[in-house]
């Protein structure tokens, strides 16, 4: 097996990329990494953000669905993205007042675009699978830096689902001795880890609460026209109000009764989904407003809905701290609020940690770990059979 053949006392400069499930573009986090594994210890030295453009962004929802998708499609943006995640990476470094030959090493975790945590039942092809592209090898020849990418399959290939994987990270920044905390991440998926007081690694789980941004944001590029992609501040959906018939009938979808280890994504709340919400509140007359606060409700009461069931029961939790696009959504925190009275709410960045760039800061460290031999998955978040390495290596 490769490892990292360094002293672990002398820190590496490593930059983590990160692609979500909102599709809104790429996430550059330059980083200081001392040790390896759980006692890792990492500095932020830059983070930026590089938006899809509109054409970019519609490409990668046509291939997230399996009427617009094709192989050759898949196959050109595999090699596409891997540049512009190289071109991310590069930018973030000289933002930092860096050069590549500063860098040991790139970690990215690639772009989802279909994700079978569980096999479809009498179909002997369909098995727990996922892909994320965005060539590692196109990354590793156009910076010059060995990438790590490609997680996710090693932890799928021992019974996990290859997802939650921030977990691991969300352990290793943000346990504490005495208080029980949820990890919240809304990106267009939210999310959560959850770590009592004073636990050991094997004590988190997590799991996927549901759609975060993805439905919000498929319905404001509608009705707008094409002319917005989220709900800046959620500012539309506290002009409006929930309509409380259509919101229950969305939290009837089984994957809100089905138990953690669990994971989705578009495919179950993606271009589809959306398209069945819209044509359910114009038939019940909403306007717009009300539409968007509808979208915004759901994402609030999928994650509480989650945290009664399967959080609350079994752990006692003082802080639900927030991270993603869905932190500065305000109208979308004010809600989990309001259904949390008992809960301290915040975000990352009030304990001074970028809400943005958590994720690719997390998955710098799962390459950290993988260049050091090390397992980086945590199989009580995934249900995983073990403890793995995941990831691969492209050399430049």
């Amino acid at each position: 097996m490769f490892q990292f053949s360094r002293d672990e006392d002398i820190p590496v400069i490593a930059a983590g990329l990160m692609s979500g499930t909102s599709l809104d573009g790429i996430d550059a986090a330059v980083v200081r990494i001392t040790g390896s594994g759980l006692k890792s210890e990492v500095d932020l030295l830059h983070y930026n953000h590089t938006p899809y453009d509109v054409q970019v962004r519609e490409k990668l929802k046509d291939l997230c669905s399996l009427e617009h998708s094709s192989s050759a499609a898949i196959c050109s943006m595999n090699a596409y993205l891997g540049s512009l995640f190289a071109d991310a990476a590069i930018r973030a470094v000289q933002e930092a007042s860096l050069s590549m030959d500063d860098i040991h090493f790139i970690s990215s975790h690639g772009q989802t675009i279909w994700h079978i945590p569980e096999g479809e039942a009498g179909e002997p092809y369909s098995i727990p699978s996922t892909l994320q592209i965005g060539d590692i090898s196109v990354i590793a020849k156009n910076t010059g830096a060995m990438v790590v990418g490609d997680f996710r399959p090693a932890d799928m290939a021992v019974g996990g689902q290859g997802a939650p994987l921030v977990p691991y990270g969300d352990f290793i920044l943000f346990r504490h001795e005495s208080k029980g905390r949820v990890l919240q991440n809304i990106g267009g998926i939210g999310n959560c880890s959850v770590i009592k007081g004073g636990a050991a690694a094997e004590d988190v789980y997590a799991f996927d609460t549901g759609p975060g941004n993805m439905i919000i944001d498929e319905v404001i590029f509608a009705l707008s026209e094409g002319r917005l992609t989220y709900d800046e501040g959620g500012q539309w959906a506290a002009q409006g109000k929930a309509d409380q018939i259509l919101l229950a009938e969305m939290m009837s979808h089984p994957y809100f009764t089905t138990t953690p280890p669990k994971s989705t994504g578009r495919e179950l709340f993606g271009k589809a989904y959306a398209a069945w919400f819209m044509a359910a509140a114009e038939a019940r007359h909403l306007s717009d407003a009300d539409i968007i606060a509808t979208a915004t409700a759901f994402t609030a009461r999928t994650i509480v809905d989650s945290y009664e069931k399967y959080v609350f029961p079994v752990c006692e939790i003082q802080e639900v701290i927030v991270s993603g696009g869905g932190a500065h959504n305000n109208e979308l925190m004010r809600m989990i609020a309001e259904m949390l009275p008992d809960q301290r709410i915040m975000t990352s960045a009030q304990l001074g940690f970028n809400d943005d760039a958590k994720e690719a800061v997390i998955f710098a460290l799962l390459g950290n770990d993988f260049m050091h031999g090390i397992p980086n998955n945590l199989p009580s978040a995934t249900g995983a059979r073990r403890p793995v390495v995941m990831g691969k290596l492209a050399l430049p």
